[in-house]
């Protein structure tokens, strides 16, 4: 029989406080506490920031210095599937900029913004590093190369 203090335990931040301790005796603890909370939560939630910052002592406005530096961390929640495309030179050369037109036409999304359904995240970034495959994008780290924007629909409808 359970008590009533466990069934209110949130078991995201149990894991929460498993990193910091952890990593708060270590030298530069930030990032990898930050790193362990984003991979938990998904993304940095002002109520973990400042109990990161009362856990280790570190300022609230040096962790969202770090947080807003960083392009690796997020302070709103992304899609269930991450759309990173990539617009780096060879991408762009090969047509990348029609792909990312025809992704935010079919999702109605810009860059950086979230479906109102949840379901996707578009990121443009700066390289995937499969330029052989240009233009490409990556979808939960999953690789689509060799692009262009009649394909896009199809992708996607994989990704329900």
């Amino acid at each position: 029989m359970s008590t009533a203090c466990e069934e209110l335990v949130d078991p995201k931040q149990v894991k929460l406080d498993e990193i910091i301790d952890k990593h708060k005796h270590s030298n530069g603890p930030l990032i990898p506490i930050l790193q362990g909370a984003q991979e938990v939560y998904g993304y940095l939630p002002a109520h973990v920031i400042k109990h990161i910052s009362k856990a280790t002592r570190i300022p609230v406005a040096r962790i969202y210095g770090v947080v807003t530096f960083y392009a690796q961390f997020r302070l709103t929640p992304v899609g269930r599937n991450l759309i990173n495309i990539c617009l780096g030179t060879a991408c762009h050369v090969r047509g990348g900029a029609k792909v990312v037109e025809a992704i935010e036409k079919e999702l109605k999304i810009t860059d950086g913004a979230t479906t109102e359904d949840g379901r996707f995240t578009l990121e443009v970034v700066a390289c995937i590093g499969a330029c052989g495959l240009a233009p490409v994008i990556s979808i939960n780290n999953e690789v689509h190369g060799r692009l262009s924007p009649d394909k896009i629909a199809g992708i996607l409808a994989k990704y329900e």
